[in-house]
C-alpha cells in the first residue's frame, strides 16, 4: 500500500511496483523491424504486421455458413456459431449455468460465495479482478 515503485527501466524515466511490470515494460524498447505503410505502428515480427493490417483493410476472412455474417478473428466466429448451434461448453459447476465463451463463465463465477478470489496481503479485502486488487493496493 506504499505506492513505492523500486523497479525502474533503465531505458527511460518509468519506475513500477513489480519487476513483473518492469520485464513487460522492457519489451516495448525492443527493435520493431516490420513497420504499418499506413500508419505509425511497428511490430516485432510479420505475424504481429499481418493482424494489425486488418483494422486497414476491413478484410473479414471468417465466414459464418449458416448466415454469412463474416469476421475478423476465427474466434469471434466460434462464438458466433453457439448461437445456430445452442452448444455453450462451458458451464458453471454451481449453478450449473452455460456460457459459449470461457471468460463469461470466469466473470460469472464471481456471483457465488467465495467469489473474489484476489485477496489484498495487507488487510486481506477480496477483488473479483486482479485489476482491482492492484487499484486497491496503490491506495
Amino acid at each position: 500500500h506504499t505506492g513505492e515503485k523500486p523497479y525502474k527501466c533503465s531505458q527511460c524515466d518509468k519506475a513500477f511496483k513489480r519487476n513483473s511490470e518492469l520485464t513487460t515494460h522492457i519489451n516495448n524498447h525492443t527493435i520493431k523491424t516490420y513497420q504499418c505503410s499506413l500508419c505509425d505502428n511497428d511490430f516485432s515480427t510479420n505475424s504481429d504486421l499481418t493482424i494489425h493490417m486488418k483494422i486497414h483493410t476491413g478484410k473479414k476472412q471468417y465466414k459464418c455458413s449458416v448466415c454469412d455474417k463474416e469476421f475478423l478473428h476465427n474466434r469471434y466466429l466460434k462464438y458466433h456459431m453457439s448461437i445456430h448451434t445452442g452448444i455453450k461448453p462451458y458451464q458453471c459447476e454451481q449453478c450449473d449455468k452455460d456460457f459459449n465463451i470461457k471468460h463469461e463463465l470466469t466473470k460469472h463465477r464471481w456471483i457465488h460465495p467465495g467469489g473474489k478470489p484476489y485477496k489484498c496481503s495487507q488487510c486481506y479485502k477480496g477483488f473479483t479482478s486482479n485489476s482491482d486488487l492492484t487499484i486497491h493496493t496503490r491506495i
